[in-house]
């Protein structure tokens, strides 16, 4: 019975709630937020089990009173109302006890490169940072570059960022994979459509004591900045390259004049790629009930089209099909896709049995 599965969620939120109000505990800041932090993840199963529990009861003390000459009317046409009320309660606490992916909370770091499309893919590569920046705006994040490398067309052949917030990770993990735009070139003649590619990677940020990078498995270089054409950005070996030997990881970064941010810049994101293979490689020997639940799955794959022309923006994992491309890449209307994208992932772990 649901009743039955709801009650250790209820046990643990007690629990916590005897723990939070212990004397002692303002004196560890770090476990008073980690435990607040869960039992606020729990009070919206708590809520919504009380609302069933008293729900089922109404239901029984009407039925136990139909039998009742007097009382026994008024609790059938109670009955009308509270009996429908049942399987949407179920459904929606279903939902929220679909397991929540650990790194939900965290800050996320976001890769984007030119992929097939030259000139026209980079500035595109521009277009989609500017439209995370615009999204993230909305929903009062903080956005820093990471490391960026400037095409000659005004985009960017690669550009990592940084996006700091609540729920960050929850709602941009499933940017990640090909993201395919399809437009006239502003240096297009003719008027002909082209089309073009891009990829997204999608990292949760991790603290520095979550990856442990043994000093010996690294190579670093360091160079003197280079920019588009190859013209000097600055005159000092500032640029840095880390290689992580046993992963062959390799990141690069010279957007500061300082070669100790750009190291610490680089280490942030290795320790992220390194983080990000883990969880990858956790997917493969879990299955594909692991894959569904985090919602992201094959991130190779081509995952979304924009079509300029149609104002179209198509995502292809849920035949989604919105003809407001303009609006959303202004990062307004963002949510639309992103709801869509929760809700059937969270469909999915349901049929999963997660």
């Amino acid at each position: 019975m649901l009743a039955d599965k709801l009650t250790p969620f209820i046990v643990r939120y007690d629990e916590l709630s005897v723990l939070l109000s212990a004397p002692d505990i303002g004196s560890d800041i770090k476990k008073m937020t980690k435990l607040s932090k869960e039992q606020s993840a729990l009070l919206p199963v708590v809520e919504k089990a009380n609302e069933y529990k008293t729900l089922l009861a109404d239901i029984d003390e009407n039925k136990s009173i139909l039998s009742d000459p007097e009382l026994g009317e008024l609790a059938k046409e109670e009955l009308k109302e509270l009996e429908p009320q049942v399987p949407l309660l179920e459904d929606a606490i279903k939902v929220l006890m679909v397991p929540k992916d650990p790194n939900d909370e965290r800050n996320t770091i976001i890769e984007m490169r030119a992929g097939t499309g030259g000139d026209e893919a980079a500035n595109f590569v521009g277009d989609l940072f500017t439209a995370y920046t615009r999204y993230a705006e909305v929903k009062d994040w903080k956005v820093e570059i990471m490391s960026s490398s400037p095409s000659e067309s005004g985009g960017y052949k690669e550009i990592i960022i940084l996006i700091k917030g609540e729920q960050v990770y929850s709602r941009m993990k499933y940017e990640g994979g090909t993201h395919r735009v399809q437009r006239v070139p502003a240096t297009e003649s003719q008027g002909r459509v082209h089309t073009s590619a891009i990829t997204v990677a999608i990292m949760p940020e991790v603290d520095d004591v979550e990856v442990e990078i043994d000093p010996n498995d690294l190579k670093i270089d360091v160079m003197r900045s280079s920019g588009c054409g190859g013209q000097s950005v600055n005159t000092t070996d500032s640029a840095v390259r880390i290689t992580h030997l046993p992963s062959g990881i390799v990141v690069t970064n010279q957007d500061q004049k300082s070669q100790h941010k750009n190291k610490d810049k680089a280490m942030k994101v290795l320790k992220a790629r390194l983080y990000d293979l883990e969880m990858q490689e956790a997917m493969l020997k879990e299955g594909a009930s692991r894959s569904v639940q985090v919602g992201t799955g094959d991130r190779s794959g081509r995952i979304r089209t924009y079509n300029y022309p149609q104002n179209r923006i198509s995502d292809h994992r849920i035949t989604l099909t919105l003809y407001r491309l303009n609006e959303i890449m202004n990062g307004g209307l963002f949510d639309e896709i992103v709801d869509m994208l929760i809700t059937d992932a969270q469909s999915k772990s349901l049929d999963a049995g997660i």
